[in-house]
């Protein structure tokens, strides 16, 4: 699928008619953005990262989540927005229980999911499977198969086993060997552009999900 590209103004009515939102940043659209829409909160998590490209994409993903967040809950300014991590890695708004957050990065690119439902998303650039290399020795376990299968396809577990993860707040490491059961869960993944893979886990019912690459926002 090839995701609509939009604009903020859309986003309440796009929110009005979906559970999952989606939206795919492209990191590379903007110069790395002053701290002042930061809470004290973000401020000292930032803090806490070591390198410039980590705390360069921090400083975007949560300027454009928060602006994101004002067209979601009716706040009037991000700077009223304060996003925090739980004991458990997920990102949280401060005295606000909803709606769920959740994100991921690849490359320059990243995906802000904003749920009514709880949420874990994972999003790979195909190409970076070639990094992942230990999959391939886990395939047949994961499948329990003889079958080989293509790189797509294992990219596709690792995305599920990722999304999995965030959803249920397990650490990666405690199910990278473990045969994934999604019986209780719903799952989506999807192939975007030709280019990535993005899978989706919520709870088991179904829902609405709306993929859209979010148009460059002005902050001057």
């Amino acid at each position: 699928m090839s995701p609509s590209l939009v604009s903020l103004d859309e986003i309440p009515h796009l929110w009005q008619h979906s559970d999952v939102l989606i939206f795919l940043v492209d990191l590379n659209d903007y110069d790395t953005l002053n701290t002042g829409y930061l809470s004290s909160i973000e401020l000292e998590s930032l803090a806490r990262l070591k390198t410039s490209h980590f705390k360069r994409r921090y400083i975007i993903s949560r300027t454009v989540l928060k602006r994101i967040l004002c067209n979601v809950t009716g706040e009037s300014s991000a700077s009223g927005i304060s996003t925090y991590k739980d004991g458990d890695g997920r990102v949280c708004i401060l005295n606000n229980s909803e709606p769920y957050i959740c994100i991921s990065y690849t490359e320059s690119v990243v995906a802000l999911a904003i749920s009514k439902v709880e949420v874990g998303i994972d999003i790979e650039l195909e190409k970076r499977l070639a990094l992942k290399s230990n999959l391939k020795n886990l395939s047949m376990k994961l499948l329990s198969t003889d079958e080989t299968i293509s790189d797509t396809d294992l990219l596709k577990i690792w995305t599920l086993k990722e999304a999995y993860s965030k959803f249920s707040n397990n650490k990666m490491h405690l199910i990278f060997n473990k045969k994934l059961d999604l019986s209780s869960v719903n799952y989506r993944t999807f192939i975007l552009n030709e280019k990535y893979i993005l899978s989706v886990i919520t709870n088991s019912k179904s829902h609405i999900i709306d993929i859209n690459c979010l148009h460059r926002i002005d902050f001057n």
